[in-house]
């Protein structure tokens, strides 16, 4: 689930959008890390060109401007600060929420692993090239895989279920033999491990 930050000063405004995140399956936040962030311009202290400038420092995230500041100055100056898109208040929510959703597709990360890539653009995964395409839980699952050394089991599983992809062991199972064979069938073969009473790795 991608966390989303907001940056609003407006309490009804900003319980609003928690509301409408929730709703649709993002996770709200107040602070970094984030997979996108949603910024008024008009702040106390440090405005939102200036918090957008200091997020992009530190990740390639992306910025919605969510303000009623609707002078072209206001929009050039977004854009000039690093934000992806600019949204007047007030907004229409299905707007946004396609706004969102469109930038958060573009930001997807690909990913690389002892010469194996997953593409969460393209619902990829790519070896010695040949490229194999993968379904939303195969595709979470090879995600999952390539954050960390070792995943167990209940870990791959809670991972799919707080992406709302509702999966069991039994499914489980089915999802990792499927993408067995696509490894399989671009000479990555070996690179799937079951580490025997723990779960999988890469």
């Amino acid at each position: 689930m991608e966390r989303i930050l907001i940056v609003e000063d407006d309490a009804t405004i900003s319980e609003q959008l928690k509301i409408l995140l929730q709703s649709n399956g993002y996770i709200p936040v107040s602070q970094p890390p984030c997979e996108l962030a949603l910024l008024d311009v008009g702040l106390p202290g440090e405005n939102g060109f200036e918090i957008c400038r200091n997020l992009k420092k530190n990740a390639d995230i992306p910025v919605i401007f969510l303000t009623a500041h609707d002078s072209t100055e206001d929009e050039i100056c977004g854009f000039s600060a690093g934000g992806d898109d600019f949204v007047r208040k007030p907004y229409n929510a299905d707007v946004l929420l396609a706004r969102i959703a469109r930038l958060l597709r573009h930001s997807a990360p690909v990913q690389t692993v002892k010469g194996l890539t997953v593409d969460e653009n393209t619902f990829t995964m790519s070896f010695g090239g040949h490229t194999q395409s993968l379904t939303k839980n195969e595709l979470r699952i090879m995600t999952c895989l390539m954050k960390k050394p070792v995943c167990t089991k209940d870990e791959i599983i809670d991972y799919l279920w707080n992406d709302s992809c509702y999966i069991d062991e039994n499914a489980l199972y089915v999802n990792i033999n499927r993408i067995r064979e696509k490894l399989r069938s671009m000479g990555a073969g070996d690179l799937l491990r079951n580490i025997r009473g723990v779960g999988y790795s890469l």
